[in-house]
């Protein structure tokens, strides 16, 4: 192994926190600062540790007598032979040897997007912000047009969006080094838009053709379009783990859908959101075919034979027992 070496303090997940370049061996590791590389971790021994190379050649760390030890696969050992990829913790602190001859991976393909940045997304974001609050307004609106509502209500929006992206990017410069404002802007926006069609879309489905289920679970739909907006957040922060956060993301739908039906059936008595179907439409947009006078009849009889027989059990299950038997009175 090639002089120098580099002493490579982990996170918990491996990333690099630090990197010490250390000119030749022996290295002392331990919280005293006569050592060459001082670990910053009350759980570690003044002199803790020291690399050396052993009769062929390898990398060993030695541990010299600490009292929390050196651990390998969370067993401790006294020596351990280091190869590159080999992570040990002394203490609390999770740490690497890596020499100057150590081969890389090839470089990683540009998965971060840096074209997609700036003013462009970031007014495209604020744009579908914009018309999607407005045409909520416009579609939910029962009073006379008032350009002062609409105002309030866009600037209201446009400034819960920059609120809620801003969060986003500041934990991009926290954990991903940079912003990225734009992006999730254009993230939340694109989000917005989405939901805004699915709204539409799914209410004149559900009218068209009697298809309650988009209007009485719609609410599910919504809580899966905010989950991939949170997605889309999470993997601009960290773009090497796209697989974890959809997890996470998949663990988040299932137990909010949970806790939505289990709200409704204790609230309502039913897992749905609405008894019945809310929407009103024009009736050029009606393609289910109509039911007839004489059917909708039928139909309420029948419910009211039901209605008049639970009725009659209820009744019958609350009226007081009788004495059946022959004892004088």
């Amino acid at each position: 192994m090639k002089a120098p070496y580099f002493i490579e303090i982990l996170a918990r997940n491996g990333d690099v926190l630090h990197r010490h370049k250390v000119a030749g061996l022996p290295i002392r590791l331990g919280r005293g600062y006569d050592n060459d590389v001082i670990l910053d971790d009350a759980h570690s021994a003044a002199t803790h540790a020291v690399v050396d190379a052993n009769e062929e050649g390898e990398l060993v760390l030695r541990d010299l007598g600490s009292n929390n030890g050196t651990y390998l696969n969370g067993k401790r050992q006294t020596s351990v032979v280091l190869a590159g990829d080999t992570m040990v913790r002394l203490g609390h602190t999770r740490l690497r040897v890596r020499a100057a001859d150590f081969p890389v991976a090839d470089e990683r393909a540009d998965t971060t997007m840096h074209g997609w940045e700036g003013a462009a997304p970031a007014t495209i974001g604020l744009a579908l912000i914009a018309i999607f609050t407005c045409a909520e307004t416009w579609l939910s609106d029962v009073e006379p047009f008032a350009l002062i509502r609409y105002l309030l209500v866009l600037a209201s929006s446009l400034a819960a969006g920059l609120l809620w992206s801003s969060v986003w990017a500041l934990a991009n410069r926290l954990f991903g080094s940079h912003a990225r404002l734009g992006r999730h802007l254009f993230i939340l926006g694109s989000g917005l838009a989405v939901l805004g069609i699915w709204r539409v879309g799914g209410a004149a489905l559900a009218y068209a053709w009697s298809a309650e289920a988009f209007t009485r679970y719609g609410n599910l739909v919504t809580l899966a379009i905010a989950c991939g907006m949170v997605f889309f957040h999470l993997i601009t922060i960290k773009p090497h783990h796209p697989r974890r956060f959809a997890v996470s993301c998949w663990v988040m739908l299932v137990g909010g859908a949970g806790l939505m039906l289990m709200t409704n059936l204790q609230s309502t008595g039913r897992a749905s959101d609405e008894l019945y179907m809310s929407v009103l439409l024009p009736p050029e947009v009606r393609h289910s075919p109509d039911r007839s006078v004489n059917q909708f009849m039928a139909d309420a009889a029948k419910l009211k034979t039901g209605a008049d027989a639970a009725r009659v059990r209820a009744v019958k299950d609350g009226a007081p027992e009788t004495d059946d038997d022959d004892g004088d009175e």
